[in-house]
């Protein structure tokens, strides 16, 4: 299937004690470009996770952004019993020696380092869950490069019909063409008042058809829209097999135009280029 290599996607894994949210922003590019923000405890995922994107997607630049919530009302207090007995002998000591020394009060006592201590979130569980959140981001990324990547498959489909009717119609017209083409020469001759002998005409017919001759150029731009629409089809990544093709093509129309000897040809080879740089940006977004 044809994919687009822009979109946005945003999973999320919610449990009783917190949420993990993933944010993915992805824009063409030639290659595969992964860029990770993360909380420093999951830094040690990051192998992992490029293994995982790099099976759902071939090309892009992609941000991909962890967030971590803590759910409200479960991050549990624990005291350090032996740390607050050792401050209680502490204060004690301190009372005999000093007894007009201000007492701390309770909050004082468990801010003090060592005595109260927040319990630490169950780490694999918060890795299983941005993993978990990353997948459900790539499904809706997937879906929404599909999306995207058809509407640029048709339009790049449409402007390939497009050249192949106008080639048609080239072909067709090629042999008056040709013929008018002789009569402007013979023409020529006569207005000069020249006689020409005709096993010289002939060479010169000849000659002058031979560098005018498009057949191989335009049996080319056959052969290249075909590949293109066998591309969009095969169900695999081809942007950069279609941007090959569109140098292609540009160089074949160019070609055409260069040895044009008529205004109809010269117009065909410009509206070739149009309908080239046309495709040409819409392909610069495909996978």
């Amino acid at each position: 299937m044809t994919q687009s290599m822009t979109g946005f996607a945003r999973g999320s894994v919610t449990t009783p004690s917190f949420a993990v949210i993933v944010e993915l922003r992805s824009v063409n590019n030639r290659f595969l470009d992964l860029h990770f923000r993360c909380p420093d405890n999951l830094r040690s995922e990051e192998t992992q996770w490029r293994k995982l994107i790099g099976e759902h997607v071939d090309r892009g630049k992609i941000e991909v952004a962890f967030r971590l919530q803590l759910e409200a009302g479960t991050e549990a207090i624990s005291l350090n019993k032996a740390k607050l007995a050792q401050l209680g002998t502490a204060l004690g000591e301190i009372s005999e020696i000093l007894p007009n020394a201000k007492q701390p009060d309770t909050l004082a006592i468990l801010q003090t380092p060592g005595v109260a201590n927040a319990e630490e979130l169950d780490i694999t569980a918060v890795k299983e869950a941005a993993k978990n959140a990353l997948k459900n981001a790539l499904d809706e990324l997937h879906g929404q490069r599909h999306a995207e990547g058809e509407k640029l498959a048709t339009m790049v489909a449409t402007r390939v019909a497009t050249m192949g009717e106008i080639l048609v119609t080239l072909r067709s017209q090629l042999p008056l063409l040709r013929e008018q083409q002789k009569q402007r020469l013979l023409s020529k001759l006569e207005q000069a008042g020249i006689e020409p002998d005709a096993s010289r005409l002939e060479e010169e017919l000849i000659y002058v058809a031979q560098r005018s001759d498009v057949d191989e150029e335009m049996d080319r731009l056959d052969a290249h829209l075909g590949a293109i629409t066998d591309a969009l089809k095969s169900g695999k990544p081809c942007g950069r097999r279609l941007d090959f093709l569109m140098q292609e093509l540009n160089r074949e129309a160019n070609t055409l135009s260069s040895k044009s000897t008529a205004l109809t040809t010269t117009n065909t080879a410009v509206e070739f280029k149009v309908l080239i740089e046309q495709m040409r940006e819409q392909i610069q977004n495909i996978e």
